[in-house]
């Protein structure tokens, strides 16, 4: 009996349950694809810092739309449109801060750089809200079905952010919204990286911790179940399309501040980035259950394998491929999970 216990208290142990999570072996694939990256790049040139540094500055953007998202999914909901989001709410920031622009064109031409850059990022997120919001008010009270609103506003957010720039780039912002914000480092750590990492610490404990995070995923276990217990679902969903919309809106200042400029024709598949985070994390698509430490994770997964390919010099062609392949992997897995889930007897 004494030996039945010790292996069951082993069998218990927290590396053990750790090991059992979707999020550890996407960890762990994580580090196998640095390292065959690192292994097949000419002079290992993958393991760089500077390297390194490009691959979180990446990871931040995605990972803030891959909560986002995560969080919908708890739900039951889903968005689309969170690229358009990013790149709308980045051309927002952007000409607001050239409206404090002295001599249009010059860069230097700010007379309180700081200040235009801070009413720039309050225009980002604002501007991500209010289209979250207006894709919480076709779900949430509209009825429509959210893949279809979502489709319906990337567009509509794609057109507005082209007729809004003229469908060219805005550039010329402060200098030092790039220097020192978007290359900005803390230890060698991008200022963007570690403010995707606070967002999700606090997404994290959102979700573990309150009473918020629980009536979340009891939508999406069961919308019906939960209204009848009390829970206001419609504004749950509601609130949280506002909450995706403002991650993306931060997501798009990010954007801004890493490139000193606007980017609209390079966030095509951020979508597509954000999914495959979110779910092959371990965030359930049928809803009620979100894994914020997956989502981690996954956005890496997504980011590294792009940059490896980039660094091997794959066509972007076969990038695209591979990242579809991961998310239908993602998928099929989260398919198989709900099979064993609902087999009689488990």
């Amino acid at each position: 009996m004494t030996e039945f216990d010790d292996r069951a208290r082993r069998a218990a142990s927290p590396l053990t349950v750790w090991l059992k999570t979707r999020g550890a072996w996407i960890l762990l694939l994580d580090l196998a694809l640095v390292g065959l990256f690192t292994a097949l790049s000419e002079g290992h040139v993958f393991w760089s810092e500077a390297n390194a540094q490009a691959l979180l500055l990446g990871v931040s953007e995605t990972l803030l739309l891959a909560l986002g998202l995560a969080m919908m999914l708890g739900a039951g909901t889903f968005d689309l449109s969170l690229g358009a989001n990013l790149v709308l709410s980045s051309v927002v920031g952007a000409m607001v801060m050239h409206r404090f622009q002295s001599a249009p064109g010059d860069p230097t031409a700010y007379a309180v750089p700081w200040l235009v850059i801070l009413t720039g990022f309050v225009a980002a997120i604002a501007a991500g809200m209010l289209f979250g919001l207006v894709n919480g008010l076709l779900v949430a009270y509209g009825g429509v079905n959210s893949l279809i609103a979502t489709l319906g506003t990337m567009g509509i957010g794609t057109g507005v952010a082209l007729l809004l720039s003229g469908g060219a780039d805005v550039s010329a912002l402060p200098v030092v919204l790039q220097a020192e914000l978007g290359l900005g480092t803390v230890g060698g750590v991008p200022l963007p990286a570690i403010a995707a990492a606070a967002v999700a610490l606090v997404l994290w404990a959102v979700v573990r911790f309150t009473r918020y995070g629980l009536r979340v995923r009891a939508i999406g276990s069961d919308r019906t179940a939960a209204e009848r217990a009390g829970i206001r679902s419609r504004r749950y969903i509601l609130s949280l399309t506002v909450l995706a919309g403002a991650l993306a809106g931060l997501a798009g200042f990010i954007d801004l501040s890493r490139f000193g400029s606007t980017a609209i024709n390079g966030h095509a598949n951020d979508a597509l980035g954000a999914v495959t985070a979110a779910v092959i994390g371990g965030t359930l698509l049928e809803g009620g259950h979100i894994s914020i430490t997956g989502a981690i994770w996954g956005a890496a997964l997504a980011v590294i394998l792009q940059s490896g390919l980039v660094v091997l010099g794959v066509s972007a062609f076969w990038q695209l491929v591979a990242v579809g392949g991961v998310l239908l992997a993602a998928v099929l897995l989260d398919r198989i999970a709900m099979f064993q889930r609902n087999r009689p007897g488990t």
